[in-house]
């Protein structure tokens, strides 16, 4: 089951992950939230642990960053 989250304009959003390649051959994961639970670009995942959403006042957008 993947981690929605629903922002203050009403609209859920779900968290995807990707791993992908940088230019020095390390590989990274990124997460990014998409409206369908199923997205052909990443796979549905759950919030880690070290994690917490924010979401942009101006927009609704949603980010995820590192706990401090």
């Amino acid at each position: 089951m993947a981690y929605k989250h629903t922002n203050s304009k009403g609209i859920t959003y779900y968290l995807h992950k990707t791993d992908v390649t940088l230019r020095g051959g390390k590989t990274q994961t990124i997460y990014f939230f998409a409206k369908v639970e199923k997205n052909e670009k990443g796979a549905p995942c759950d919030l880690p642990e070290d994690r917490i959403v924010k979401e942009n006042p101006r927009n609704g957008f949603l980010t995820i960053s590192k706990k401090k």
